[in-house]
């Protein structure tokens, strides 16, 4: 744990039978350009840089790009000022029972219909507009694409991305190009800028499992990092960005309205994300990391949040498929498994599937 004094951190917790193989201590990495775990807290700057990026693309790309392409906001009614009825919304909840419906009437003066009308167009105030949702849409598709085909690019020519049997070759005594060392760093970025503007970002019905998925990978994107196991981590980054630019672009598509591409992107982005999270990633994982890799304390740990997020696949995948048949296959008129958590505007029909 030599590196890491000038950090603070305790020489036990960087001791090397936990982030090393048995055997290899951080002595024998002296003389290679290994990772440093220091490098990764430019994530901070990243994602705050990220986020900014973010604002102005959203406002002076997507913005513009949204309404040449005719989304338009839905017309929603305006809500009469009552003090009482705000208060029970902002303090008790947005749906009141009936009881409370004619408790709250009686109190405002006002007939039991004109209060229940009062909370539908409350909370129709409230829900994202259907231009916030293709603009979100347009800034993860503009990321995940340039990541996908910038992550191709750097490992088309490698080894190691063709023979996986290759990573472990001399580990851990493998030096980090540069180039691998910066898309881990704008992977990191992304992710903890997602966490940060979570709250404000368009909250859907799986948003527990997307807070699950950010803190699972955010923590394989550093351990994974530090434990100098950079080619498995790139390989695995490159799994997952594969399908996340085909559902924006179907997103995108579908917030247009153009329902027929919309439906065919999002069929073979349904296929593109079956194949690489439920054949590739369990291939890639388990039988080129589990089996062919001794086991040591940081790669039980990498094994089970792992082991989270292919679970996490799993129900992905489950309503994906439930999508398809449900909703295009069927033609069904209900709204998607993991839409908006409000009702949607009318105008908007099905919401998409939301993947992470």
């Amino acid at each position: 744990a030599r590196h890491l004094t000038s950090m603070g951190l305790s020489e036990g917790f960087w001791h090397h039978e936990y982030w090393l193989p048995p055997g290899a201590t951080w002595e024998d990495m002296k003389g290679t350009p290994y990772p440093q775990p220091q490098d990764l807290l430019l994530c901070i700057p990243g994602a705050l840089l990220l986020i900014v990026v973010r604002y102005i693309f959203e406002r002076t790309v997507a913005l513009p790009l949204g309404r040449r392409l005719g989304v338009s906001d839905k017309v929603r009614p305006k809500v009469q000022p009552n003090a009482t009825l705000e208060g029970f919304y902002v303090q008790l909840g947005r749906t009141p029972t009936e009881g409370d419906l004619i408790s709250l009437a009686k109190q405002s003066d006002l007939p039991v219909k004109n209060v229940e009308t009062w909370f539908r167009h409350r909370r129709a105030q409230d829900r994202p507009r259907l231009m916030k949702k293709f603009c979100e849409a347009s800034w993860r598709f503009t990321f995940y694409l340039t990541s996908f085909f910038s992550a191709l690019a750097l490992l088309y020519d490698k080894p190691w991305f063709w023979d996986h049997t290759v990573c472990w070759l001399r580990f851990p005594q493998q030096p980090l190009p540069p180039a691998l060392g910066w898309f881990y760093l704008l992977e990191l970025s992304f992710y903890c800028s997602l966490v940060v503007t979570l709250p404000f970002d368009v909250k859907r019905k799986d948003f527990k499992e997307q807070i699950i998925h950010h803190i699972a990978t955010i923590t394989l994107i550093f351990v994974s990092y530090c434990a100098n196991l950079v080619r498995l981590g790139t390989i695995v980054m490159l799994v997952h960005d594969a399908s996340d630019y085909i559902l924006e672009l179907a997103k995108m598509l579908h917030y247009m309205k153009w329902k027929r591409a919309c439906e065919a992107v999002f069929i073979v982005f349904a296929v593109v994300f079956i194949i690489s999270r439920l054949v590739l990633f369990p291939l890639i994982t388990y039988y080129y990391f589990v089996t062919k890799f001794q086991l040591f304390l940081v790669s039980c740990v990498i094994n089970t949040f792992l082991m989270i997020l292919q679970l996490l696949h799993i129900f992905w995948s489950y309503l994906i498929i439930q999508m398809i048949f449900g909703v295009i296959l069927r033609g069904a008129k209900r709204k998607d498994a993991r839409s908006d958590t409000e009702e949607s505007d009318s105008s908007e029909g099905e919401d998409l599937a939301k993947n992470q």
